[in-house]
């Protein structure tokens, strides 16, 4: 076999988890020539509106444990085996309760807020893959090309970015890895490369009820209070939801917030709404200030929300969901001197409604590792073994994003309720006969031993059974009821 020549240069775009993770990974397996880019001024910067709370569920821990940094996870992170709950309604009313664990023999999972988890990878390459690994930092890669020889075949492939300075760098990569998102500029690339017919770097949409919806994040303080006096602080390792005094719909709001494990860190209130949602059309801090005055008197507002952050959240634009979405195509090879490969939201993007955002691109970045175990890093044999691994499951994972639970935002209550009665029967037949029928979707995404593949497969079982119970029940009520006419 040819031998591998590790000191040739790999370019990997965006320095999000999945950036980093892949860094890492291909740092464990030998290659001591990469360079990340990442648009944000460093790992631990604070963006508001992303400011995420992550759940490293077992599927990101079989990254972290080949990695060996799911003890950091831990001691970062709040368990959900003690995951509790304060609901505190307009009346001031709370209710504490912990929320139940399905499975108990099932590996614990660890809320961590997306500042924490991407700095506990950053620091991991700062104090062990110097050497290997350069991060550059206010780095955006703007344009790739693939460079053609005079005999019109191609011949390299290049990278320019544009560093804080304003200066641009110029890479020529052996290996361009594409981590840069829903946006990504290497997917894009790709795609106006590609000369088949089959349109595989194409973002193929599904839609979903909750795509679409638009959220922003208020930033709280740390261990803010929850009365006027400021004698019952918050706790940072509680998860609340916080309910609205106005019920039209137009104008209820709830704030959601997760636990976080530094008691001094500021807490995000995440606000999900329609985009008719009147919030959005509150445009200075004084509008902004006086909405949530009304919206939750039993919070001391003016205590916990300063002018200039009721200003910041209402000039947010916040984001929205995208449709569930997956690309065909998760690699290409130009030629033996060149590769580009896609992981992360490059590939599959979606709704948070099943908390797998994070844990499938770092299940990427673990089928990677794997594929390229197989092929002793040889990349000819390994990035296409890296597509066949990966791509049923993430269309798998796409359909498991259009029905999973996707009603959980409260944006349709009828819809939701009957949602919800299907969820509670196929619970309810997945305990009397387990033989027989299989867990919600919902539940069974959070065995991670289980590929997204096999989930579905499982979930579209209970359906068609499902179907052939109602049918047998139609069928029976038709014969009942000719028979009494007969008589």
């Amino acid at each position: 076999m040819k031998e591998i020549n590790h000191d040739r240069q790999i370019l990997i775009v965006g320095g999000g988890p999945a950036g980093f993770a892949s860094a890492l990974m291909l740092a464990k397996r030998g290659w001591k020539n990469i360079t990340v880019l990442e648009k944000r001024p460093e790992a631990d910067y604070y963006e508001p509106d992303k400011s995420f709370n992550y759940l490293i569920d077992g599927r990101g821990q079989k990254f972290t444990n080949y990695l060996g940094i799911t003890d950091n996870l831990s001691k970062n992170g709040v368990p959900s085996t003690d995951f509790y709950l304060t609901k505190i309604t307009a009346n001031g009313n709370r209710k504490t309760l912990k929320l139940p664990i399905v499975d108990p023999n099932r590996k614990a999972a660890y809320w961590i807020t997306r500042k924490t988890f991407v700095s506990l990878l950053y620091e991991e390459i700062e104090q062990n893959w110097q050497d290997s690994i350069n991060v550059i930092f206010n780095a955006k890669c703007f344009e790739i090309n693939k460079i053609i020889g005079d005999d019109s075949k191609f011949e390299k492939l290049t990278a320019i970015a544009k560093i804080e300075n304003g200066e641009t760098i110029k890479f020529e990569p052996f290996l361009l890895v594409g981590c840069d998102g829903i946006n990504s500029v290497v997917r894009n690339s790709l795609k106006q490369w590609d000369e088949s017919s089959s349109s595989k770097f194409d973002m193929n949409y599904f839609p979903s009820p909750s795509s679409g919806l638009r959220y922003k994040i208020l930033t709280l303080p740390p261990k803010f209070p929850l009365d006027e006096k400021g004698e019952e602080p918050t706790t940072s390792e509680m998860a609340y939801a916080i309910r609205s005094k106005l019920k039209d719909r137009k104008n209820k709001i709830s704030l959601g917030l997760l636990p976080v494990k530094n008691p001094d860190e500021v807490r995000s209130a995440n606000i999900i709404t329609k985009p008719n949602h009147n919030i959005w059309s509150l445009k200075n801090g004084e509008e902004m200030h006086n909405f949530l005055k009304k919206s939750f008197p039993q919070l001391p507002i003016d205590k916990i929300v300063s002018s200039q952050e009721a200003e910041r959240f209402a000039l947010s634009e916040g984001g929205s969901f995208p449709i569930p979405q997956c690309c065909n195509g998760f690699y290409s090879k130009l030629n033996d001197e060149a590769f580009i490969v896609l992981l992360g939201d490059a590939i599959h993007s979606f709704p948070p409604d099943l908390g797998q955002g994070v844990n499938s691109a770092l299940e990427d970045v673990y089928t990677l590792n794997d594929a390229l175990e197989k092929s002793e890093n040889n990349l000819s044999d390994a990035l296409p073994l890296y597509e066949s691994l990966r791509l049923a499951d993430t269309k798998a994972l796409i359909r498991l994003m259009q029905v999973g639970y996707p009603w959980q935002y409260n944006q349709a209550p009828i819809r939701k309720n009957l949602w919800s009665i299907n969820f509670l029967v196929r619970l309810t037949l997945s305990k009397i006969l387990p033989f027989l029928f299989n867990p919600p979707a919902f539940f069974l995404v959070q065995n991670h031993q289980l590929s997204y593949k096999e989930i579905l497969t499982k979930a579209e079982q209970t359906t068609r059974i499902l179907y052939l119970i109602i049918v047998m029940i139609i069928f029976g009520l038709i014969t009942f009821g000719l028979r009494n006419l007969l008589v």
